[in-house]
């Protein structure tokens, strides 16, 4: 009878654990999806919100662990925005949790891209004054991403120089090869200099390399260069693997590997790709749908899956190691100078393009200026500057 009782108990618990867990799954895939309707501007911004709404507003996650995601993201190849939601979504629910945050963020953005390849229809004088407002927007949202971070990741002179000298090289030479030297640098001046104030812990986590996940990239990578390079799969998870810098850079080596998709047709997914909120990379779903011409939804399912998936893994695989290593000091004082080099990074961004692609006007400039006020004195929910933002880009239209 008492075992009868026990396990009746054990089953009550189950049911308690299994119910909180999928409840869980569900606020972690409204919370990404309602972001991934409104969050436009491009990575740089998404990380402003993402900022906003997790670390500030909800609290999943400290702003230094949310700084170690950001750097951790700009290292690994892939869409940096997407793997910053997942890695937020795995700090809470673990990998399902990871994957919860990456679909509801990227499912409007694959909705309204596959519309789009079915219909090939051109935006309306409507939407394009309510996207130019949204724009504006973007600059208020990483202004104030990039200010609030130089706060908390630049207090000391030689942080402050790093982020700087970054910042001024990457303005200047804004190139894919400019940003990876950037970060190495960063990276060798942190294995160098006393950047923390962490402590050596000579008993800190020790951590091995996450060999299944890292042997299954490599496995795919080569399955798509040698058995099936033909396959609409191939060149999209060959360009997830290997880019670095987001949507911006994917787009002319996708060119590259899809001969079979007309100018037109890349030209046309690149600029609804900026368009449309949430991931860059979701000009996959475009490209994907018309990979023979002719739209379909398989197709566009499969060339999103696999431009995201490298990227998603190696994010999943390395995330707790990484945050492990920050107990070491040699690898504090590394991380330091990276946070540092990503505000720089991210400034550099706001200047470029983000400002060029938003700013027209001198009257622009009014705009974002009582937008920063209003968001960081009155700090209103991001949907209320949203709605005016818009409203303000579709009258000023």
């Amino acid at each position: 009878m008492r075992l009868s009782y026990f396990g009746h108990f054990i089953d009550i618990l189950y049911s308690v654990n299994h119910k909180f867990e999928v409840n869980m799954l569900l606020t972690i895939f409204y919370q990404f999806f309602m972001l991934g309707c409104t969050s436009f501007g491009g990575p740089a911004a998404h990380i402003g919100y993402f900022r906003r709404h997790f670390v500030e507003h909800q609290k999943w996650v400290s702003a230094s662990r949310y700084a170690n995601m950001i750097t951790l993201s700009q290292i690994l190849p892939g869409p940096g925005s997407s793997q910053v939601g997942f890695a937020i979504g795995m700090e809470k629910a673990g990998w399902l949790g990871g994957l919860a945050a990456f679909i509801g963020f990227t499912l409007p953005s694959f909705l309204i891209m596959l519309l789009l390849a079915f219909s090939a229809s051109q935006s309306s004088d409507w939407s394009t004054g309510i996207i130019s407002g949204l724009k504006l927007f973007a600059v208020v949202i990483v202004a104030d991403a990039v200010i609030s971070m130089a706060r908390s990741f630049c207090k000391t002179w030689p942080l402050r120089i790093i982020s700087s000298v970054v910042a001024l090289y990457l303005f200047t030479l804004p190139t894919l090869s400019s940003q990876l030297i950037a970060l190495i640098g960063a990276l060798i001046v942190g294995l160098f200099a006393p950047l923390s104030t962490i402590p050596k812990t000579p008993d800190a986590e020790k951590s091995s390399l996450p060999w299944p996940v890292l042997s299954l990239i490599v496995i795919l990578f080569v399955v798509c260069f040698s058995l099936i390079p033909d396959s609409i799969f191939a060149p999209f998870y060959q360009a997830g693997s290997l880019v670095f810098g987001g949507g911006h850079v994917v787009l002319p080596l996708l060119q590259a590997n899809l001969p079979t998709v007309t100018n037109e047709v890349f030209l046309t997914a690149y600029a609804a790709a900026q368009a449309v909120p949430g991931p860059m990379f979701t000009i996959a779903t475009y490209l994907g749908a018309l990979w023979d011409g002719t739209p379909n939804i398989t197709n566009a399912l499969i060339a999103t899956l696999a431009i995201f998936t490298p990227g998603l893994l190696l994010m999943g695989a390395f995330l707790n190691r990484w945050q492990a290593l920050q107990a070491i000091a040699r690898f504090a004082h590394i991380s330091a100078a990276l946070n540092a080099a990503v505000v720089g990074l991210l400034f550099a961004a706001w200047l470029n393009p983000i400002i060029p692609s938003a700013v027209s006007e001198l009257w622009h400039w009014a705009i974002i200026g009582v937008g920063y006020g209003v968001l960081t004195k009155l700090k209103p929910p991001i949907w209320v500057m949203l709605i005016a933002f818009a409203a303000i880009g579709l009258i000023a239209h």
